[in-house]
């Protein structure tokens, strides 16, 4: 007898089954109880799921409709949560483009945002202290960590100081 894990299960819709819009849109509340999703997220997790592209782009439609399926809502809750932690604009847009935000919804959640040079002196001050290194090569590394996190270059001379320039060598 073979063994059907439960989680493998869950949310699995049966090919054999025909998928009506109302099944859909079930799905879909079912997802959103979870978590936030872009439009284009939660069209490609119904699709995955077995709907038809055009079940699923009907779903999102009254979704949105509905005001229970709101991308820039999704947007600033998504910048507010990675702020939180430590992560820069950078980051965060790219993170916002991958899943599938046009650029005015990402720029309009950016700048409702925190004070990014701010946010960037406290990402260095609790990662490496609140003395800003002497040396040039500390200064690099502190750099290239804020650079990971997805601070810019200006955010990242607001946290080392104004004359510390990442785009050169020593």
């Amino acid at each position: 007898m073979e063994r059907v894990s439960s989680r493998a299960a869950v949310g699995k819709k049966d090919p054999s089954a025909e998928a009506t819009p109302e099944e859909a849109y079930k799905a879909a509340l079912a997802l959103l109880a979870r978590r936030d999703f872009s439009s284009l997220e939660l069209k490609k997790r119904l699709e995955s799921r077995g709907f038809d592209a055009d079940v699923a782009s009907a779903t999102i439609a009254e979704l949105q409709r509905r005001r229970l399926l709101n991308d820039s809502r999704f947007a600033e809750s998504y910048v507010a949560a990675h702020v939180r932690r430590g992560h820069g604009p950078v980051r965060i847009a790219a993170d916002l483009k991958a899943l599938g935000l046009p650029a005015e919804t990402i720029n309009a959640a950016l700048d409702s945002g925190p004070d990014w040079p701010a946010l960037a002196r406290q990402a260095r001050a609790r990662r490496f202290g609140p003395r800003v290194p002497a040396t040039w090569a500390e200064r690099a590394r502190q750099a290239r960590f804020l650079q990971y996190r997805g601070f810019s270059s200006d955010h990242i001379r607001a946290a080392l100081g104004p004359d510390f320039d990442p785009d050169e060598s020593p």
